[in-house]
């Protein structure tokens, strides 16, 4: 799906080219990236701090319905999991992670061709900057109308190396499969008699990428890389290009390290999976922080309903008194406004749509925005 029109971002210096000269050097680094209160320390855990999900024993009718407990679990409590055996092939993943790579190789004019414009996320850069006096994301970014294929911007894909399109595809399809899977137990584990009513939300499977570039930073305790916030979709497949770690997740107020497990893709439920859930899966807020002196890489896709969905709680979860926690909301109108929010962490754009029960009584305690 195409986005709307967002209104205008302030351009912003590469950091890629800024890391490569102020790592070497003496200088101070530079106010707008300086987020020392935000980066503060950080309580580590390993891999196996979330859950593991094993896509061959879902699909396995032998270990099917106790993997799918571990699912739901997964979903309800963690809101990430590392999904494992999920099928896609080893040269798919190859390929994408070398082509993505040897774009960042590129030279910054080579780059910039394939620059944002000034009103859309698309293409390569930093989006959601407003103002000169913002703080800034130490990263860079190529974000890509994947699926469907009409909705893609030819401008924004990289002709370089020759293959990357070609990669994105095979690994967009695979992300496809299995993503509808994943969404197909988890209409079971929410109980719908007919799971066909979620998957149909997703016809088309509209998809979009993005690919961030986190440079080394010799002072990693004083800037992020890319900033709080929930995925504003349903689901998101997350791929380590490299092997480097940076992704954190908030948990019991603390942000804790999540290692890579070799082989498994990070999974994460968005903000729409929440509200179609009526709540029993979990929206997390994550970040990514920096390594000092090794780059990161990470490509996530992100699996959306069609533009004119309305999204609500899904009505078989509300059967037998079950009461909405959320107001429902034309999609289109939720991804425009999640879109022309300062990407600051806050998730006005998603609590919005939460409603309290209070004695009994359902209301609303502030509007969206």
């Amino acid at each position: 799906m195409a986005h709307e029109k967002l209104g205008g971002f302030l351009a912003v210096p590469n950091v890629q080219e800024l890391a490569l000269t102020w790592n070497g050097s003496g200088e101070q680094l530079p106010e707008r990236y300086i987020r020392t209160e935000e980066a503060g320390a950080v309580e580590s855990i390993a891999g196996s701090g979330i859950p593991v999900v094993d896509l061959g024993r879902l699909l396995d009718p032998a270990s099917s319905a106790e993997e799918l407990a571990v699912l739901g679990a997964a979903c309800q409590h963690s809101g990430f999991f590392q999904l494992i055996n999920h099928g896609v092939p080893d040269e798919v993943i190859h390929d994408i992670r070398r082509d993505i790579t040897e774009f960042f190789k590129l030279p910054l004019e080579a780059k910039k061709v394939h620059a944002q414009l000034p009103d859309s996320v698309e293409g390569y850069g930093q989006a959601f900057v407003f103002s000169e006096t913002q703080k800034l994301d130490w990263a860079d970014m190529l974000y890509l109308m994947v699926r469907p294929t009409e909705s893609r911007n030819a401008r924004f894909w990289p002709a370089q190396p020759p293959s990357f399109t070609d990669s994105v595809d095979k690994f967009s399809a695979e992300a496809a499969r299995v993503a509808s899977s994943l969404l197909r137990f988890m209409a079971a584990d929410m109980g719908l008699e007919q799971p066909e009513r979620l998957l149909e939300m997703f016809a088309g499977q509209p998809q979009t990428m993005r690919v961030t570039y986190y440079p080394p930073c010799r002072e990693v305790n004083k800037v992020i890389g890319l900033s709080p916030h929930s995925d504003a979709t349903c689901l998101t497949l997350l791929l380590h290009v490299n092997e480097v770690q940076g992704l954190q997740i908030k948990k019991d107020g603390k942000w804790v390290s999540v290692d890579p497990m070799d082989g498994a893709l990070v999974v994460n439920i968005g903000d729409i999976l929440e509200i179609l859930s009526n709540g029993r899966y979990k929206s997390i807020e994550h970040r990514a922080v920096m390594h000092p002196d090794k780059e990161r890489i990470s490509a996530a896709m992100f699996h959306q309903p069609c533009p004119n969905t309305t999204v609500g709680p899904l009505p078989e979860l509300l059967k037998n008194g079950g009461r909405a926690r959320y107001k429902s909301v034309d999609y289109a109108e939720y991804m425009k406004l999640f879109f022309s929010a300062k990407f600051d962490g806050l998730k006005s754009h998603f609590d919005g749509l939460r409603i309290y029960i209070v004695d009994s009584q359902a209301s609303t305690s502030r509007g969206i925005m």
